[in-house]
């Protein structure tokens, strides 16, 4: 059954399914969304206790996000922004979650639930969706168009249906075939009718952005975005296993939370051992692409540490150490790069990668890895 709690709101309810498993009256796994400002926490402790299995989330705060939500003390942590965690070594899952930075998509059982099936020899990961994340897709045009094609019920807002060309440029960008378009280049399609988003697309090269023949999808109020793309778009799509598994639990789906392994910008992670002259780089404070303040690597000395690892000028800094540093400021992140005397591992990403994900409502990027 369903069961729904209204305070929260549509984007983010406490939901729980519950069915009789093998009469034994097991919970079923429970899906949280947790979004949080810079100087907010999300509202709990993980615990690793003795005699107690499973990551337990404790110190559930009153009033704080996670018992708005709905997390309760005892429950037992499963999922970390669709990585199953239940079997990895407890620092390494924090480190996932404070890596997170604002917004972490929890799944949890209830802690007898979770004990009955330890109990049972159960496979709790084959308790969980295979996959819950969208997908970020970053298409380059060819000769022939972007390779997809988008469709819809007339009258309805919204509802934008792709489908695929073989081999074409959408699929080598990993584009699900009939998957749902829910972004372009950053911004939702959901306000927009389907007569609003297609007419037929001018010939190839000319400015269109679809297969380039027949009946594809351009969208007239799209002119900035359109200009933009260019030989290139982003989309966030979903699969309609992942559409529905959102709608059901009432989420709001968005690109913080999108599977990104498909986009060739890529975070990068340099692990350094001090040498006598030090690790050889400078940190910056500096504006982001999104106005924000972020903390960048400048001054990269030839033959050092910080060049040995990879490091490149102008690189922003995500993460120390597996921790994400958004909303620290400048000397708490110079401490917690010094935190260990003689090694670092830092998380960081290049200009154009950092460009890209503002861009596309990203934020973040450094909980996307693995």
């Amino acid at each position: 059954k369903f069961e729904f709690n209204p305070k929260d709101g549509i984007d983010n309810p406490a939901l729980s399914l519950a069915e009789d498993m093998d009469g034994e009256g097991m919970g079923e796994p429970r899906f949280y969304l947790l979004s949080k400002g810079s100087a907010e926490t999300f509202g709990f402790c993980l615990h690793e206790e003795l005699g107690c299995q499973g990551h337990v989330i404790r110190q559930v705060e009153l009033g704080g996000l996670a018992q708005r939500r709905g997390l309760q003390d005892g429950d037992r942590l499963l999922q970390v922004n669709g990585h199953f965690v239940d079997h990895m070594d407890h620092c390494r899952v924090v480190q996932k979650i404070k890596a997170s930075g604002n917004q972490v998509l929890l799944a949890v059982l209830d802690g007898d639930s979770y004990e009955a099936a330890k109990a049972l020899g159960r496979d709790l990961s084959q308790m969980l969706p295979a996959d819950v994340r969208p997908r970020l897709c970053h298409i380059m045009r060819d000769k022939s168009g972007f390779g997809f094609n988008v469709s819809g019920p007339e009258g309805v807002k919204g509802t934008f249906q792709l489908s695929v060309r073989q081999d074409g440029p959408a699929e080598r960008a990993g584009v699900p075939p009939g998957s749902w378009l829910l972004e372009l280049n950053g911004d939702s399609v959901r306000s927009y009718s389907h007569a609003q988003l297609t007419r037929k697309v001018r010939a190839p090269g000319t400015g269109g952005w679809g297969i380039g023949a027949g009946n594809v999808t351009e969208h007239p109020a799209f002119p900035t975005q359109l200009k933009q793309s260019g030989s290139k778009v982003t989309l966030l799509v979903a699969s309609s296993a992942v559409e529905e598994f959102y709608r059901l639990r009432g989420l709001r789906v968005t690109a913080a939370l999108a599977d990104t392994s498909w986009l060739p910008f890529k975070v990068r992670e340099l692990h350094m051992l001090k040498g006598p002259a030090g690790y050889g780089f400078l940190l910056k404070e500096d504006d982001c692409s999104s106005g924000a303040r972020g903390q960048f690597l400048w001054d990269v000395d030839a033959g050092l540490p910080a060049e040995q690892a990879g490091m490149k000028e102008g690189d922003r800094l995500l993460a120390v150490n597996g921790e994400s540093i958004e909303g620290l400021d400048h000397q708490q992140t110079v401490l917690r790069i010094r935190a260990h005397d003689d090694q670092v591992t830092l998380l960081v990403i290049d200009p154009a990668g950092d460009e890209f994900y503002q861009s596309v409502g990203f934020g973040d990027p450094a909980w996307s890895t693995p």
